[in-house]
């Protein structure tokens, strides 16, 4: 089945339609059918490919959920030698079946098999509920995939920031990938960014595994001292809450040939962090940032650009918390107090240094 649009109101969505047909036909089989039904389930089943696909899906859920001591439905069993057809048993346990059935499809199968996609357009900001319960935030013009299976859950940024809250289940780890970046965690809290030339990893709760997606070895260099606290049941080195690595992209043309090279973790402030997750409150925080720095920020956020007239300028360095949707004021702070000229456009806000 193709992925399905995430939405932050509805952790799980309903069956569609040909699932529930299936769960219907299911449980139909396990009560036994009579020679009509049989037909109806054979043009059923013939009616697409994809219908018996979900139906042998929801058959081995069934037989698994026996395996690991969920109990099923008492039912009529196959007499060997005898057609498919089975007795028709009591409404009572007909009933049970299906809605154990359903049970099982919902709180197990779906959520350990989901598939979803998610965007955010220009200067929009989403949160969005996993169905095992783990947060995803999602900056502006991001994209994300997610691809759930029992052994793991997988998520692949496409593009843009999105900052993690992890349910914790040590049986299936939560896999982020960004540009031939894997994240890996248990539970846990951290931000990925992903930007033409490199992926920025920020831990704000527990820790992860940063490797090369493709080699499965770790990214992260091994401290110097031989630190074990840096090693972990994780099986590698560690990057820990308050710490953060930036891991260079290889270009295009080279992509095929250059592997990432090992980084070093640093040690983020609490202010720091503070002022990088600002987002998630629909802020921008700069600390003694370049004006190039703030207008590359701004231009995230905004389709109306700021763009830089001299380079001269481009180096002055201005701190401040400022609205990402409100370029215009941080440009009125910068004309009234630093006299920087300022030339309007039908698509861009173009700085200067006063002649």
């Amino acid at each position: 089945m193709p992925p399905s649009p995430l939405n932050q109101d509805t952790p799980l969505p309903p069956p569609t339609e040909m699932e529930q047909a299936a769960l219907n036909w299911f449980s139909r089989c396990r009560q036994g059918l009579s020679d009509e039904q049989e037909t109806e389930f054979q043009e059923w089943l013939a009616a697409d490919s994809r219908h018996a696909a979900l139906f042998n899906e929801f058959d081995g859920t069934w037989e698994l959920l026996g395996r690991v001591g969920v109990a099923t439905p008492m039912v009529v069993p196959n007499v060997p030698g005898s057609p498919r057809r089975l007795p028709l048993v009591r409404v009572g346990v007909a009933v049970a079946a299906a809605a154990a059935l359903v049970l099982a499809y919902t709180s197990w199968w779906r959520p350990a098999h989901y598939s979803g996609e998610a965007t955010t357009a220009v200067g929009a900001l989403r949160t969005l509920h996993l169905p095992d319960g783990s947060l995803v935030t999602l900056n502006t013009d991001s994209a994300i995939t997610a691809a759930f299976t029992p052994a793991e859950r997988r998520i692949k940024l496409e593009r843009g920031e999105a900052h993690f809250a992890v349910a914790k289940n040590s049986a299936r780890p939560f896999i982020v990938e960004a540009g031939g970046v894997a994240i890996r965690a248990v539970g846990t809290a951290f931000e990925v960014h992903l930007e033409d030339r490199r992926v920025e990893v920020l831990v704000t709760e527990g820790r992860v595994r940063v490797d090369d997606a493709i080699s499965g070895q770790s990214l992260l260099a091994r401290p110097a001292d031989g630190n074990g606290d840096a090693v972990s049941a994780l099986g590698a080195p560690v990057l820990a809450s308050g710490q953060k690595v930036v891991v260079a992209l290889p270009t295009p043309v080279a992509a095929v040939e250059t592997r990432l090279t090992e980084v070093a973790a640093t040690s983020v402030s609490r202010e720091e962090i503070q002022r990088e997750l600002a987002w998630r409150e629909r802020r921008l925080d700069f600390e003694l940032a370049t004006l190039g720095e703030i207008a590359a920020e701004f231009n995230r956020y905004n389709l109306h650009k700021l763009v830089i007239g001299n380079a001269d300028i481009a180096q002055k360095r201005f701190g401040g918390s400022f609205r990402p949707d409100d370029p215009a004021g941080f440009v009125r702070m910068l004309r009234q107090n630093y006299g920087i000229a300022v030339e309007e456009t039908e698509t861009a806000t173009v700085l200067r240094a006063e002649r």
